[in-house]
């Protein structure tokens, strides 16, 4: 085992819930239900389909022998033909009937749409998960101010939990895509080799309706409202590209977060879970690295480059269909899900447990809001009599020099004290700390977070309020 070859989505990093759905159980016990399907279908529509036969094909959806179906596909070269052989064997009676009519891409593309829904519906969850989680984070910290930044420069103060509805706002954005790709959804069906269904007219003798009927049969079976309405052989490999994009639109979001998470760490400000016997450095033993943000990260950027694969795949099919998709979609589609359940498994569990120094945010505040007080300290000055105009070159070239002081010497910013001296301003130092409340400088900070949380995130929490609450423990 040790000799060869592990990949370290299933060692590492994906959850078992999903590792299950891409799992060959999952895939070829699917492959199955659908021979089933079909059986029960043909035979509801008058085709010499006896119930001993497909009791017998029920008998046996989950005792797949993989050591057989492996011998028989290495014989025949075709993973469908060998299972098919391999069923068939455990099925004898019903062996003259497994796959009647059907192409490859009957078992095989229909299973693809019903492990990529149940895997959309998976990440959904965890969405929403990581949705309650932040926003609960969100609303402790809404009234905590703390500078803002652009171009990752001090700018007008925010909170710590406004800041937080930015990361919100993206995964509500991605939540809303995955749900409505997923009533997206369309099965396949029952179409044929090459998507015309002439092998299911010539099963029911030129019965159109009953080929049409058939079609719908399977889907219902098979949990599906709907069928494409045409198809090559393969359903239109857009929907692979469809899937990985808005998995890589999450992908997007999460790196987003982290980036800032990250960032902020660095400051001293936030900081991710850190547990007792984690090690930071083997060299320097007093370093707490953000190391599952940074791994959101580089799984994140995996996952957005895995959505190219699919595109080039769709716009590449030839005609009906060509066999160019088949490796590639095995590697990309079931990575891209295995991937970002680790991202968001990492992000509930970094969601669970940060920590938000105030007093370094203080610190970092008091630094900067002399600049920002400035406009409010003209206003002051301009109510005892002052000059505008004057005031204002007085304003500039007094933070000119502060921030000189600050920059170049490494002193503490000392403009109000400034301000203060110079007469002009006709302002005390009480006056001046009236004007320096944080709070007066957030804007509708808290109000936004409640009516955020409130329209956007309760109705998600409603909507998934069975699967909330679920912690996450990593396997490294």
């Amino acid at each position: 085992m040790h000799e060869i070859y592990q990949n370290p989505l299933v060692e590492r990093y994906s959850s078992e819930e999903m590792l299950k759905i891409f799992s060959p159980m999952n895939k070829f016990s699917t492959w199955r239900k659908l021979w089933i399907a079909l059986a029960e279908s043909e035979q509801a529509l008058g085709l010499p389909i006896t119930d001993a036969q497909i009791n017998e094909m029920k008998a046996h959806i989950e005792d797949i022998d993989f050591e057989k179906a492996a011998e028989y596909e290495k014989k025949f070269r075709h993973d469908v033909m060998a299972h098919v052989h391999a069923f068939g064997e455990q099925c004898p009676s019903a062996r003259p009937i497994i796959h009647l009519g059907a192409t490859s891409a009957y078992v095989g593309d229909n299973t693809d749409l019903i492990v990529m829904r149940q895997g959309l519906k998976l990440v959904a969850k965890k969405l929403a998960v990581l949705i309650d989680k932040i926003s609960k984070f969100a609303d402790e910290t809404k009234n905590i101010p703390t500078l803002g930044f652009t171009h990752f420069q001090p700018a007008q103060l925010t909170t710590v939990g406004k800041r937080a509805t930015l990361w919100l706002m993206d995964l509500v954005m991605d939540l809303e895509d995955v749900e409505i790709l997923i009533d997206q959804f369309k099965m396949r069906g029952v179409k044929g080799t090459t998507g015309t269904q002439a092998s299911f007219l010539n099963l029911f003798d030129g019965d159109h309706e009953k080929v049409v009927q058939l079609d719908y049969s399977v889907a219902k079976k098979m949990g599906f409202d709907s069928v494409l309405p045409v198809t090559g052989q393969t359903y239109t490999r857009k929907y692979d590209a469809k899937v990985l994009n808005v998995l890589g639109g999450i992908a997007i979001s999460l790196h987003k977060m982290t980036n800032d998470i990250r960032l902020l760490q660095s400051l001293k400000e936030l900081e991710e879970p850190f547990e007792k016997s984690q090690i930071g450095s083997s060299a320097m033993a007093y370093k707490r690295n953000p190391m599952r943000s940074e791994r959101i990260a580089s799984l994140a950027k995996y996952v957005m480059s895995l959505s190219t694969s699919p595109q080039l795949v769709a716009a590449t099919q030839w005609f009906e269909r060509t066999l160019d998709d088949s490796a590639n979609k095995r590697l990309a589609v079931s990575e891209g899900f295995l991937a970002i359940d680790a991202c968001l498994d990492i992000a509930n569990n970094v969601s669970s447990g940060l920590v938000v120094y105030e007093k370094v945010i203080r610190k970092h505040v008091e630094a900067e809001l002399p600049f920002m007080a400035t406009e409010n300290i003209i206003m002051e000055a301009v109510k005892k009599g002052g000059d505008r105009q004057e005031l204002h070159e007085a304003i500039r070239t007094h933070s000119m020099a502060a921030g000189q002081r600050v920059k170049a010497d490494g002193l503490d910013n000392d403009l109000l004290k400034r301000i203060v001296s110079d007469p002009i301003f006709n302002l005390s130092e009480s006056d001046i700390d009236v004007l320096l409340n944080p709070a007066d400088y957030i804007g509708r900070s808290p109000e936004q977070v409640d009516a955020f949380i409130e329209n956007q995130v309760v109705p998600i929490l409603d909507r998934y309020k069975g699967d909330l609450g679920r912690d996450v423990a990593l396997k490294v």
